[in-house]
């Protein structure tokens, strides 16, 4: 609830960061996500409509109750020749006739299909909340790579600056050589271009920012050009990730699996459901009857002007099932096949899994050792630099020298910074595929 409190302040404050930036984290900018996000929200809907389903789960164990309500005017001609020759004849006979009914339909007994539908309305609530952990363990892992890749894209702009620093005092020292005689025009001129080149980088390293920044700014639901915030300068990085632990917790937690054994358990009831069929459906009827006839005028002396009936019945009802066509076979036998098709899913996604997570741990293996040998790479290229710098200064060593030994330095930076973060990626690959991306 903290973060979440931050995040809905950070949001608070973006008409002000056009003028001051806001320091956005990314536990930040994972709340905003999980509050505003469409994917997010959308699966939340669709799970929701499951529970509106559940929560008349036992509405099919109830009575079906409905009330008739009709009237009927006649208006007759009736002619009549009856045995001993007399004729009656009348035209314009009016009636009316009045009808109501209070009718409940109860389910006894249905072979237990309505409780394995209630139970299958469960199940479908728990495959929507499944779907939901889903989609926001997916969204997280979204902002985390984008959130990373401003980081990463923010130190790489250091790095350019950095070599513009340096790119700066070669164009001040060739003047200075050119100007004492010591130098040449061409080296002056390529310096210049150097740390022109610098800074036609720097212009596109931040173009670059700003569009990480609009990608981020969608998944958190921020209108385009409505937040500029800044990031922090380090990937944090997590070094001691285990193999077993994590492929132990992925059977467990994975979503994925989860979905595919939650899917197994809905096909299950499902032909609970079509095997119910098989078995005599018994039902209570009643019923509360009203009928009213009035006759305006009557042709026969023994009929009746007005009549009422009115009263109670009840009963039982079974039906038994004899002969469908074999339609009630045939809807089991597909509905085995589901259970079938779920279960051989479910194995599938298991092993697909588990590779995944095998291939994801040898590449965070090998990116954490690319890693420490970037990490001290570095080092060197950086003292390589500042020696051949300082023997430029005194003339001893060539210009082609210190700009190969800035070259190096620059793909150090390059190898590092990409390091960092795809180590990063490759930790939260394994984080989504062990299921606790999210807690």
């Amino acid at each position: 609830m903290r973060v979440l409190s931050r995040a809905v302040l950070f949001l608070s404050l973006i008409p002000a960061a056009a003028n001051a930036q806001q320091l956005l984290t990314l536990e930040e900018a994972i709340a905003a996500t999980l509050k505003n996000n469409y994917d997010i929200l959308l699966a939340k809907n669709d799970s929701s409509a499951a529970a509106i389903d559940y929560s008349y789960r036992n509405a099919a164990l109830f009575p079906r109750l409905n009330g008739n309500l009709g009237t009927t005017w006649f208006n007759n001609n009736t002619k009549q020749i009856l045995s001993d020759g007399t004729k009656r004849e009348s035209k314009g006979l009016r009636s009316n006739n009045v009808l109501a009914q209070l009718a409940l339909n109860w389910t006894l007994f249905d072979g237990l299909k309505m409780f394995a539908t209630r139970d299958k309305l469960a199940e479908f609530v728990k495959l929507g909340e499944l779907a939901v952990k889903n989609q926001v363990i997916s969204s997280v892992a979204h902002v985390i790579t984008t959130y990373y890749s401003i980081v990463r894209q923010k130190q790489q702009l250091r790095a350019i600056e950095e070599q513009m620093g340096l790119n700066q005092e070669r164009v001040k020292l060739a003047q200075y050589k050119l100007d004492i005689g010591a130098g040449t025009k061409p080296d002056v001129l390529q310096a210049q271009v150097d740390l022109n080149a610098q800074k036609a980088a720097q212009l596109q390293q931040q173009t670059l920012i700003g569009q990480l920044k609009e990608e981020l700014n969608q998944l958190m639901r921020i209108p385009p050009g409505g937040a500029d915030y800044d990031v922090p300068d380090s990937i944090p990085l997590n070094r001691h990730l285990v193999l077993v632990d994590i492929q132990s917790t992925a059977d467990r937690e994975n979503p994925t699996l989860l979905i595919a054994q939650k899917n197994i358990d809905i096909a299950g009831l499902a032909l609970k459901e079509r095997r119910a069929e098989r078995f005599p459906t018994v039902s209570l009827n009643a019923a509360y009857n009203f009928n009213r006839n009035r006759n305006r005028a009557v042709i026969n002396t023994f009929s009746t002007l007005f009549n009422r009936n009115y009263g109670f019945n009840y009963g039982f009802t079974a039906t038994i099932p004899i002969f469908n066509n074999f339609n009630t076979r045939r809807l089991i036998q597909q509905a085995e096949l589901d259970v079938q098709y779920f279960r051989l899913s479910y194995e599938n996604q298991r092993s697909l899994v588990s590779l995944a997570v095998i291939r994801a741990y040898r590449n965070y293996e090998q990116l954490l050792k690319a890693l420490e040998l970037e990490e001290s790479n570095i080092v060197l290229a950086k003292e390589n630099v500042d020696i051949i710098f300082q023997i430029y200064r005194l003339g001893a060593t060539t210009y082609i020298q210190l700009r190969e030994a800035q070259k190096s330095l620059e793909d150090a930076y390059t190898r590092l910074i990409n390091a960092r973060y795809n180590t990063k990626l490759a930790e939260t690959e394994l984080l989504r595929l062990k299921g606790e991306l999210v807690h």
